[in-house]
């Protein structure tokens, strides 16, 4: 098997096929026509910098100081300064997922190493391009047990796209390429490079571009032209199809082509949770996000469709239900870019391996042409979806304890805010609402953690998407319990001028869990209680603690004053902005349904599930 010669990718979205001049000539010593002699922690640096990356965040240790002591000397890159390896992880992830770039996060060895586990878990769920540099031990202690001493590469190993172990200096750059080249190619998602501290030391003459040894990597982006024309052809004969769409079809930048192809076949669309704003939720073809907590008309147009094209999505089973009944009658298409999620969950008639934005806009001249020679006709499909859709409109019953309703909050934060904006959603029920109430039109403005429900994501995130996108308004709509997980990271947004807007859909309590409790152990609301909110103790007290942390804190405890404090939130912008709607703990997320049983059991509200068919 031969090695990877390719050259290094430029920053830009399409790799260059050779590297630039000014890359050329970072390589050798100006003058001398010799290699420049950098220390390992130089070429972690100079590499990152040829690379395009512009913004790190980190938390030194022992194993990282010789690269910190680096990091002191230049002003190309960004380092920010984060309180916790976790917030690092996620803030790497906000950054990528808003800006479609490598996100890079730095911890020490041992216990720093071990704090990105969950964000790089996270990443790897979610397919999110992140590039983790740690430190490691000297290299004559390893396996000694030495101080802070952890086997990163071997703990990440289930959860990276790769993961390399460096010992020497000259090592790096090649390690640096590689690992940015995996995790922004093919199917995005995190790549650790483990360094010990004396290849951090050492000298070493920097060669760049390095030559690249991946003799296994070899992304498939384009698409078997036969398996776009049987795909096109079912399309087109369809009599009830459907577009699944996933966040693949984010990752891979293909949200125009999937609006021409949908436009050009008149098909309805749902997106995923991780797919919302691949297609614009105002679009009359736009059903809305299907699963557990989706529409009924999503739901059901999956469930009762005759063919499912899914653009990069893997029937998750949040969005399936009980697997062996989902879509009992469709034929299956499925396009994605990594061959082993297709047929892992559901057998595809039509698999189809490539790159979304490639084979979208193949699948699009195909079907033209299959259209000429069979008449597609979907019309009475649409005029029962239109039926759906008008008999079950999502909505929300304003509570009976008098408190505010989340949903309210959350839509008015939408509307106020506007499409332009960056979303970053903690996990629970405000994530399902947030999902639910704020209308995306765009791609990369919705970011939250969909496959791992990672709680204590939404705040670094939405640093990462700011410091990214800093022109955005962000938000950080976060529950009560995600909020104490990682609202350290406020003193690094003040500290660092980072202005995102805090939203805290505070319902003294876990949320999600404690629906599950109502509807499906008997009330029996076991540790779930958080007394944060109305009637307790409210410790903490989340206005006290934000201004602790340099933010402008607001409490809105009525419904009247909610867009004042959304309309000052969006004036600030000198330092976070912290509001602590403290909101009704009986509210639940409808539509639903129940884990484990078919989707034609969506619930629209408690108790009553709308009927089809011929049930």
């Amino acid at each position: 098997m031969t090695a990877d010669t390719s050259p290094v990718p430029s920053p830009s979205p399409s790799p260059s096929p050779s590297p630039s001049p000014s890359t050329a000539a970072a390589s050798v010593d100006a003058g001398q026509g010799k290699p420049e002699i950098l220390t390992g922690s130089g070429a972690i640096i100079r590499s990152l910098e040829l690379l395009g990356v512009t913004d790190v965040f980190g938390l030194p240790g022992g194993a990282v100081i010789p690269l910190y002591d680096e990091l002191m000397t230049q002003d190309s890159i960004r380092h920010i300064l984060v309180r916790h390896e976790q917030g690092a992880g996620h803030a790497a992830e906000g950054y990528a997922s808003a800006s479609n770039r490598v996100g890079v996060a730095i911890a020490t060895s041992g216990p720093g190493a071990t704090n990105l586990v969950t964000a790089i878990a996270d990443a790897y769920m979610d397919s999110v391009p992140i590039l983790c540099i740690t430190g490691q031990v000297f290299s004559t202690l390893m396996g000694t047990d030495a101080f802070q001493e952890a086997d990163i590469v071997g703990i990440t190993m289930p959860i990276t796209k790769h993961s390399f172990l460096v010992k020497r200096a000259e090592d790096i750059p090649a390690a640096i390429a590689s690992a940015h080249l995996i995790a922004s190619t093919g199917r995005p998602g995190p790549v650790l490079v483990d360094i010990t501290k004396d290849a951090q030391q050492q000298k070493a003459p920097f060669i760049w571009p390095p030559k690249l040894d991946l003799p296994g990597y070899r992304p498939i982006t384009k698409a078997h032209g036969k398996q776009v024309q049987a795909a096109a052809q079912l399309l087109a004969e369809a009599k009830k199809p459907v577009l699944y769409v996933g966040g693949g079809v984010i990752r891979a930048r293909a949200s125009e082509e999937l609006l021409a192809f949908a436009e050009l076949t008149n098909t309805p669309v749902v997106t995923t949770l991780m797919a919302r704003g691949a297609f614009p939720d105002s679009h009359q073809q736009h059903l809305g996000m299907p699963g557990m907590h989706g529409t009924v008309s999503a739901v059901l147009a999956l469930q009762e469709s005759d063919l499912i094209i899914a653009l990069g999505a893997r029937f998750d089973d949040r969005v399936t239900g009980k697997v062996s009944e989902f879509a009992p009658h469709a034929s299956i298409v499925h396009v994605d870019v990594d061959p082993a999620e297709i047929g892992k969950i559901r057998a595809a008639d039509v698999p189809i391996v490539g790159d979304a934005k490639d084979v979208i806009a193949d699948l699009t001249a195909a079907y033209a042409a299959a259209a000429k020679t069979t008449t597609p006709d979907i019309s009475a499909w649409w005029t029962y979806l239109s039926g759906l859709r008008e008999e079950f409109p999502l909505g929300y019953a304003e509570p009976t304890d008098g408190l505010m309703s989340p949903q309210f909050v959350i839509q008015r934060i939408g509307e106020l805010t506007g499409p332009e904006a960056v979303y970053a959603a903690g996990v629970g029920q405000h994530q399902m609402w947030a999902a639910q109430f704020i209308k995306y039109e765009r791609p990369n403005s919705w970011l939250n953690s969909g496959g791992a429900g990672t709680m204590g994501y939404s705040i670094p995130a939405a640093m990462g998407a700011k410091v990214a996108e800093p022109d955005r308004v962000v938000w950080s709509i976060d529950g009560d319990g995600c909020f104490q997980m990682t609202n350290q990271e406020l003193a690094t947004c003040t500290i660092n001028n980072i202005p995102i807007k805090v939203a805290i859909i505070n319902n003294s309590s876990l949320g999600m869990v404690r629906q599950w409790q109502t509807l499906f152990y008997d009330g029996r609301h076991s540790f779930t209680d958080l007394n944060t909110g109305h009637g307790s103790d409210m410790v903490p007290d989340f206005v006290k603690l934000s201004e602790a942390y340099g933010a402008l804190a607001i409490r809105v405890t009525s419904a009247d004053q909610v867009d004042d404090a959304i309309k000052l939130a969006l004036a600030t912008n000198d330092r976070p902005v912290v509001i602590d709607f403290v909101v009704s703990r009986d509210a639940m997320v409808w539509p639903m349904v129940p884990q484990g049983v078919s989707n034609s059991y969506v619930q629209y509200a408690k108790d009553h599930a709308p009927t089809w068919g011929e049930e």
